[in-house]
């Protein structure tokens, strides 16, 4: 008996051309400049689930080999092989970060998020974290994962982060905010930041 692959056409060569990336490490998407060819019917969701022709992908090691070949360019999302690239759509950040390392004090803190695909980055000058403003007023933090590809910080991470969080001055601003990795991440005012609690 043989196995027979039941997703359609575009999806398994889409498969086929990741898997092949991914068996050299992780895949240089960054050099890559193949044929862009449409857009596919793939979007994230913001809660990360990915959807494929509106139904949810559950194999949670092919959502892992997409998100591996998941590129971010100027006018869209990619995901992108050496012989092909496909639009997809993203409704806010296409990582969560779902849990937070924190190593050491002060200075020398360390926090390291892992995504729920299992990436794992440490905040630092080069994958900062950021905080939006959301339109009932409060925050959304994120951290850069790679390449212009954020991951949103999950609320309980988030609480745990605000736990760590300081008052530092700032172009002569008291902020609130978090060390991490050697750079200070404004999140807030001081003042509005006294009244969360």
């Amino acid at each position: 008996m043989t196995s027979q692959s039941h997703d359609p056409p575009a999806l398994d060569a889409l498969t086929a051309g990741a898997r092949a990336a991914a068996q050299k490490g992780p895949p240089p998407v960054h050099l890559w400049n193949p044929p862009y060819c449409g857009e596919i019917d793939m979007r994230i969701a913001a809660d990360g689930t990915w959807f494929y022709m509106g139904t949810p992908i559950g194999r949670p090691a092919l959502v892992k080999l997409f998100s591996s070949v998941l590129r971010r360019d100027p006018e869209r999302f990619v995901l992108v092989t050496p012989v092909e690239m496909v639009g997809i759509v993203v409704e806010d950040a296409p990582f969560l970060a779902v849990e937070m390392i924190v190593e050491g004090d002060g200075a020398a803190r360390r926090l390291s998020f892992r995504t729920h695909v299992d990436d794992v980055v440490e905040a630092d000058a080069e994958h900062p974290l950021r905080f939006e403003r959301e339109a009932t007023g409060g925050l959304r933090p994120y951290v850069l994962v790679r390449g212009g590809l954020w991951a949103r910080v999950v609320r309980p991470v988030f609480y745990d982060l605000v736990a760590l969080g300081e008052v530092r001055e700032v172009d002569g601003v008291a902020k609130f905010g978090i060390a991490a990795g050697g750079t200070f991440f404004p999140m807030a005012d001081a003042a509005e930041a006294a009244e969360w609690s």
